[in-house]
This record gives C-alpha cells, sequence and structure tokens, in this order.
C-alpha cells in the first residue's frame, strides 16, 4: 500500500500558498479555486515563456510572482523572501508526453521537485505535487493508488520522471509527509498554450471551427468500434477543487484524481456540436504506426481514496463540463476568472 498515513488537517488560509506552474491549466485553475475561497495569498510560481500563458494570471488575484528557480534557491539558501509560505502546491512540470529529451525531463520533474520536497519537510511546510497517470503505463484495468510502485512500467520518460519522484518519496519516507495527486485526462479553460498537449476538446473546438468537422483515431481492437476507445476525463474545475480539498486533509502517498468513469471519444466530442449549434460531422482517420503499441483503449481512475479523503462533492457531468468550457471560455476567448457563476454539477461519479 503506497499511502501510509494521514496527518492532522491543515488550514489553507493561515500562510501564503505558493503554487508552482500557477499560470498553466491545472496551476491557475488552483489559484482560481483558492481566490473562490476568499484565499488570495497566493506565490505564483512558473517559468513565464514567450507563450501567453501570463495572460491567465490577469483575472485571478495573487500576491506575488517568482521565477522556478529562483524560488527552489531561496528555499534551500534560507532566505527570507518566502518564510511567510506555509503550503506549495507543486504543478510546474514539463509535461510533453513527446517530449524525447530525458535528461531534461529528469531536472524538471524529478530534481526540481525533489529540492521543494526536501525544503517543505525541513521546513515542515504541507506538500502537495503533481504526479501523473501515465505512471501506469499501458495499463487498462485497475488504476488504482494503491498498487505497487515497483509493478509499473511507464511507457515514455515523462511518465518516469514523475513515476521516479513516486518512488523516491516511498523509499526516503517523504511520502508519508506529502501527497502525490495522480491526474488523469484533464482538460478545460487555460490550456491554450500547452501546443500539441492541448485536450482533445480544445483541438475538436478548433477542427470546428476550421472545417466543420472532427478527426478521431480509427480502432485498431475489434472490441472497440471507432470512437468508443475510453478514457477517464476529468474538468479542471473538478481537478482543481480536489487538488485543494487534498492540500486541507491529512492525504498523504498516491491519490488519483480523476472522474472515476471510462467516457467514449465520442462522448466527449458531441457536446461541443451541440453547444455551437453545428451538425455533428466525426471523421475517422488512420493512427500513426508509432502509437500503435503504446495506445490505451480504456482507463478509468479508482478514485476510492479520494472519496475517503471525505471528498464528496459531486462531479461535473461530462457533456455538461464540455458544454461549459466551450460556452463559457472558448467561444468568448475567456480565461478562469474568479467572478465566474459557479457550476452545479448534478451526478456523481
Amino acid at each position: 500500500m503506497n499511502i501510509v498515513a494521514r496527518i492532522p488537517m491543515h488550514d489553507i488560509s493561515r500562510g501564503r500558498v505558493a503554487v508552482t506552474g500557477g499560470a498553466g491549466l491545472i496551476g491557475s485553475a488552483v489559484v482560481w479555486a483558492l481566490n473562490r475561497r476568499g484565499i488570495d495569498d497566493v506565490l505564483v510560481v512558473d517559468r513565464l515563456d514567450e507563450s501567453e500563458k501570463w495572460r491567465h494570471l490577469v483575472p485571478l488575484r495573487v500576491a506575488d510572482y517568482a521565477a522556478a528557480d529562483d524560488f527552489a534557491d531561496a528555499l534551500e539558501n534560507r532566505e527570507s523572501a518566502h518564510r511567510d509560505v506555509r503550503t506549495i502546491i507543486h504543478l510546474g512540470a514539463c509535461s510533453a508526453t513527446t517530449e524525447r529529451d530525458a535528461g531534461y525531463l529528469l531536472r524538471n520533474n524529478f530534481d526540481y521537485t525533489k529540492r521543494l520536497a526536501m525544503q517543505a519537510a525541513a521546513r515542515n511546510l504541507r506538500f502537495v505535487y503533481a504526479s501523473s497517470a501515465a505512471t501506469y503505463g499501458a495499463l487498462e484495468e485497475n488504476l488504482s493508488d494503491e498498487l505497487e510502485l515497483h509493478t509499473l512500467r511507464p511507457l515514455n520518460a515523462y511518465a518516469y520522471s514523475k513515476h521516479l519522484f513516486d518512488v523516491y518519496a516511498l523509499r526516503t519516507g517523504l511520502a508519508q509527509r506529502c501527497c502525490g495527486i495522480k491526474y488523469f485526462n484533464v482538460f478545460g479553460p487555460n490550456e491554450d498554450h500547452k501546443g500539441d498537449m492541448r485536450s482533445v476538446v480544445l483541438k475538436a473546438y478548433e477542427q470546428i471551427m476550421q472545417s466543420g468537422s472532427v478527426k478521431l483515431f480509427k480502432s485498431y481492437r475489434p472490441e472497440f468500434a471507432d470512437g468508443e476507445q475510453r478514457r477517464d476525463f476529468i474538468y479542471v474545475k473538478d481537478a482543481a477543487e480536489m487538488t485543494v480539498h487534498l492540500a486541507e486533509r491529512g492525504a498523504t502517498g498516491l491519490v488519483n484524481v480523476g472522474s472515476g468513469v471510462a467516457q467514449t471519444w465520442l462522448a466527449l466530442v458531441r457536446p461541443i456540436f451541440a453547444t455551437l449549434g453545428a451538425p455533428e460531422r466525426i471523421e475517422f482517420v488512420d493512427m500513426p504506426e508509432r502509437l500503435r503499441g503504446k495506445y490505451q483503449y480504456s482507463t478509468c481512475a479508482r478514485i476510492e481514496r479520494l472519496r475517503a479523503s471525505g471528498y464528496d462533492r459531486p462531479l461535473t457531468p461530462l457533456s455538461e463540463a464540455v458544454a461549459n468550457y466551450v460556452r463559457e471560455y472558448l467561444v468568448p476567448g475567456r480565461s478562469l476568472d474568479p467572478a465566474d457563476a459557479a457550476l452545479k454539477a448534478t451526478a456523481s461519479a
């Protein structure tokens, strides 16, 4: 069992919250979720590049910004600049599953996480970090956060860089003091900077606006019809709420964050047409040969540990989440804003 204990409840409103990757998809949504709780004492830590992801921060309420390397250096050098930080939610990483430079991934995703985790332990700070469902490798059944880590076989360097820290945390005892979140297929506003790692919802929306149709991969397994391949999709608003909840609770070790329901690609893209009032046109195309041996036909998070932590809120149904994303953010070109009307979830996993 990879979760070993429960530490006391953590009052996230006391002291500053540092969110690394705070301008990214999940990071900015976590800042949004904190703002909606009335928590504005937030330090955004990121590596702002030439992308436009800085725009995600404009509607949010933050107290300060620090470059990622400066933040880690200040913690290690015991500088006073960030002594008011009591919570670190570490979501910054290179998330490209196609990145081939394993050394770059290990520096960004393993070494940097190790630096922050060790300083958090030394200072008795609450530390929550992003692992990934990609660490499960080719598994299509029983994707449980209780699986023994030594049995997992990541399929790419990104997944390995995340898995390596999970193993390190368990071996060194850090897992007893922090919480690693295995995010499944997160989609939603503030992902426009992610290039090819954008969700299928955003890619499909762009295809519909450009050509009126969506392209999905054909199936190469007889038990799955075209478009009936399944994933565990979760709206970023739900993922952010779960993340803040786990930071507040005493969860340690690894926790899956997903919907707990496997949905088809067709179920994901059809609400886009419906929301836009466009005729449904879906084209099935050949999958590249290099992907066929690694492609997962079904993934679904086991979320018993999340529920056992006390998270009992209903999740946003997929069709409602997609419609909200398209109608409220993609069409008007908006970012997440703390003033946005709350989504009223009507069903739970």
